[in-house]
């Protein structure tokens, strides 16, 4: 049996993903639990203007979702930025590093929301359950997504849908309440014209530290691309939503940047770890938010959980499919058509990262984890601008989005501008070392059951691996 024919026999991801399923898809991923705490942290770099840095992260953002929507609309296959390093420099070794980045990012964010899930889960109801609990609660979570994901993406997006919807009702009270205090004379407007940097910083070195905080924040838009094969004429439906739920979702960020400092002093925000709280409190004392809050931040993690680990496991269905990862990750389940095998695979790795980070890890080494993962997945973005130029001089046989010609350029300069020392912590690029490490052993280990899985079938006479 040829490779085409053994396609064929498989089954298929089912499309039933339309524009609105992958708006909210999309706005979900992006708003996530980034807005809920990095806001703070955003002021404290540079003072009231935090809008500013918002701002120009959303046009770096936008310059690289447009070489995502050039590949997803030319080849709207799973697997995403692996698939376009794959198609345009054809080296194994770089493409399986390209997807351990994007694969780590995706199931480190998924572990840290589940984590924190299960601590605003303990607090809200007012259990006292010790560190075991976090650790129960959230296992025992994300199982609940695999289970959720097993059934089928129709299922999924129909929870996105509950739980976007909630996570932005919870920005829209925040920014109803910025407003309302502006009315009364209980916000000060003045702060946020105000430009502030830290002692140690230049104003251009505050700045972009700044934006690369607001970046992370902005990320989630190519997870989207991992869904194409899940989604109804994803050529003529991602161009157009993609850059509309860009749009939503830096209005929402660059309102909530405006009404947290008018409503809070930049030094009180910067140094809460719940932000946007401050703000409903000092805004509407007369709301019971200490009760309300928990269960928000509970939906807002859930949703980027969800979102996650429906990207990792089509991340790595795409690439299996690729042979890029050993095939039995790519197995369909016939009766729902979902990649049963890569939704095992990424829950399971979820499940021991989690535990590993609640017993074995300190805060600060968990919240430099997140910061790497963000750093790889800059470095990605660097590639798949690259990976636009590349694959420009190999024309498809149908009509694609096509970005302006020097967006690619701008889009691979700002994202390794964005990589540097000046724009990171020195213990991210430690820790990355490390993790690409690993990345290497893995692919040394893929390339040993492949070429094992070539024997044997050379063996027995394949045809398919005779012809290869």
């Amino acid at each position: 049996m040829t490779d085409t024919a053994v396609e064929t026999a498989r089954p298929e991801l089912k499309r039933v993903i339309g524009p609105r399923l992958l708006l909210l898809f999309i706005v979900g991923d992006i708003l996530g639990t980034g807005v809920y705490a990095l806001t703070g942290q955003v002021a404290g770099e540079v003072g009231g203007a935090a809008w500013a840095p918002i701002l120009l992260a959303f046009v770096v953002a936008t310059i690289t979702a447009f070489s995502y929507l050039e590949l997803v609309t030319k080849y709207p296959q799973a697997a995403g930025a692996a698939l376009y390093t794959h198609k345009a420099f054809g080296v194994h070794f770089l493409t399986f590093l390209v997807t351990f980045a994007v694969l780590s990012s995706g199931i480190t964010s998924a572990s840290t929301a589940a984590k924190f899930l299960g601590e605003n889960f303990i607090v809200g109801f007012g259990l006292d359950w010790g560190q075991g609990g976090v650790t129960a609660v959230a296992v025992t979570f994300v199982a609940l997504l695999a289970v959720i994901n097993l059934r089928g993406v129709s299922e999924s997006l129909k929870l996105n849908v509950v739980l976007t919807l909630v996570e932005l009702t919870g920005l829209l009270i925040v920014i109803a309440i910025g407003l309302w205090a502006m009315t009364q004379g209980g916000a000060d407007l003045g702060r946020v014209m105000v430009f502030e940097s830290a002692e140690d910083k230049t104003t251009f070195l505050a700045l972009t530290s700044a934006t690369s905080l607001a970046f992370f924040s902005m990320v989630g838009f190519e997870d989207s691309v991992n869904m194409a094969e899940e989604t109804k004429d994803p050529v003529r439906t991602f161009p157009r939503v993609m850059l509309t739920g860009l749009g939503i979702t830096v209005t929402v960020y660059v309102l909530v940047s405006v009404a947290a400092v008018a409503v809070v002093p930049v030094g009180t925000l910067s140094e809460s770890t719940t932000p946007l709280l401050e703000v409903v409190r000092a805004g509407a004392p007369g709301l019971p938010v200490d009760v309300i809050y928990p269960f928000l931040s509970m939906f807002a993690v859930a949703n980027t959980a969800l979102i996650n680990m429906l990207m990792a496991s089509r991340l790595i269905y795409g690439m299996a499919r690729q042979d890029v990862l050993p095939r039995t990750l790519g197995l369909v389940m016939r009766s729902r058509r979902t990649p049963w095998t890569s939704i095992v695979f990424t829950t399971l790795v979820a499940a021991g990262l989690i535990i590993t980070v609640t017993n074995f890890m300190g805060e600060e080494a968990v919240t430099a984890l997140g910061g790497t993962t963000a750093l790889l997945l800059l470095c990605v973005f660097a590639v798949v601008n690259v990976a636009v130029l590349v694959l420009r001089r190999r024309p498809v046989g149908h009509e694609h989005f096509r970005s302006p010609r020097v967006l690619p350029y701008l889009g691979a300069l700002t994202c390794a501008f964005l990589v540097g020392p000046w724009a990171q912590d020195p213990i991210e690029y430690r820790i990355a070392g490390v993790m690409l490490g690993l990345g290497v052993v893995l692919w040394f280990l893929t390339f040993l059951w492949n070429r094992a899985v070539r024997a044997k079938k050379t063996r027995f006479g394949d045809p398919a691996a005779l012809e290869g």
